[in-house]
């Protein structure tokens, strides 16, 4: 009997999350651009407070005008958006040179690894490693396109209170990147492998039983 794949989980969970990555970036950044009451020309940014004191849309632009007939980065807005040339949260944006053209690289390569490794018939048969996968690659893709695009990536989620914390802007994909990361952590220490069976021993199992003749 077949076993259920879950491989088209992971595909859907995949296009799904860059396509709501890419959705809530443009609209966002399109949005705050635009919009003359939230927008502060001064300071080349824009934001939309949801609670004063924890959380907001940000959206931060340079004095950069895009390429001349680019249309994926013009949808927005004439300026180049400000971006995080480094990992998550910021890690490495300050080396600009070197950490954009890294980053994507290793994005490439981990695209071609979970794509690989879907189609290894245990890990199609796994509905939650397929889920972790699945949103991980849809972090991946994300950020790639920025990557791409832009030069890096565009933020726009903040959270913060006050003077007392500050996080870092982050995105849609790095939501998926950190969901599917802890999925693929609870994966490991929940999931536990059947064994393997000796086909050796199976084989001798399904023998008959001897025939002993009864003693006279």
């Amino acid at each position: 009997m077949a076993q259920k794949s879950y491989r088209a989980l992971l595909v859907v969970l995949a296009l799904t999350g860059a396509l709501l990555d890419q959705t809530s970036k443009y609209s966002v950044f399109s949005w705050l651009n635009h919009d003359s009451a939230r927008y502060d020309a001064v300071r080349n940014m824009g934001s939309f407070t949801f609670d004063k004191d924890w959380f907001e849309f940000l959206v931060q632009y340079t004095k950069d005008p895009v390429a001349s007939g680019n249309v994926l980065q013009s949808f927005s807005s004439d300026q180049m958006p400000r971006v995080n040339k480094g990992a998550l949260f910021g890690l490495l944006n300050n080396h600009e040179g070197l950490a954009n053209g890294l980053f994507a690289f290793i994005s490439v390569l981990a695209g071609v690894a979970i794509v690989g490794w879907s189609f290894r018939p245990n890990t199609a048969r796994d509905r939650l490693l397929c889920s972790a996968l699945g949103l991980i690659l849809a972090g991946t893709m994300g950020n790639l396109y920025d990557r791409i695009v832009f030069g890096g990536v565009r933020d726009f989620l903040h959270f913060h209170h006050k003077d007392e914390f500050e996080w870092p802007v982050f995105n849609v994909a790095d939501c998926c990147l950190v969901g599917g990361a802890f999925l693929l952590l609870a994966q490991a220490f929940l999931t536990h492998p059947v064994p393997a069976t000796d086909p050796a021993a199976a084989a001798e199992e399904s023998l008959p039983a001897p025939q002993v003749a009864p003693v006279q």
